[in-house]
């Protein structure tokens, strides 16, 4: 926050918080990593459903809608998006962790991305309906 933002609504503001606090928490576990965490993955997780349900209003919908598209993956894409976001490996690290090529990688998260963009906008014009 520390340059002058606006944001056309409410909602954008909490999703911006939102994804913000849960990067720097995720941050700052990695950079606790020799210390214990009394947290198990399973207990952040219920948080963070619980508290993107209760606070974000609108944009709840939407991240429900990114756990019903997630849930539809096959498990390796699962993998994937779990090795590079949750793990916070770098893409060379995901590369090396599944033994594929850096450029495989890319193109997969990339056509992930598309995808998961596209259920996710079906799934809120369905619900809109």
């Amino acid at each position: 926050m520390a340059k002058e933002v606006v944001f056309d609504s409410e909602g954008a503001l909490m999703s911006w918080a939102f994804i913000t606090a849960r990067r720097e928490g995720i941050d700052w576990l990695r950079r606790q990593k020799n210390a214990p965490v009394s947290l198990d993955e399973t207990i952040l997780e219920l948080l963070e459903a619980e508290w993107a349900n209760e606070s974000l209003g609108q944009a709840s919908g939407r991240s429900q809608a990114l756990r019903d598209c997630l849930s539809e993956l096959p498990a390796k894409s699962r993998q994937l998006l779990k090795l590079r976001y949750y793990e916070g490996l770098r893409c060379e690290e995901v590369a090396t962790s599944l033994g594929t090529k850096l450029d495989a990688v890319y193109k997969r998260l990339s056509r992930l991305h598309q995808g998961l963009k596209g259920c996710i906008e079906t799934k809120l014009n369905l619900s809109a309906s």
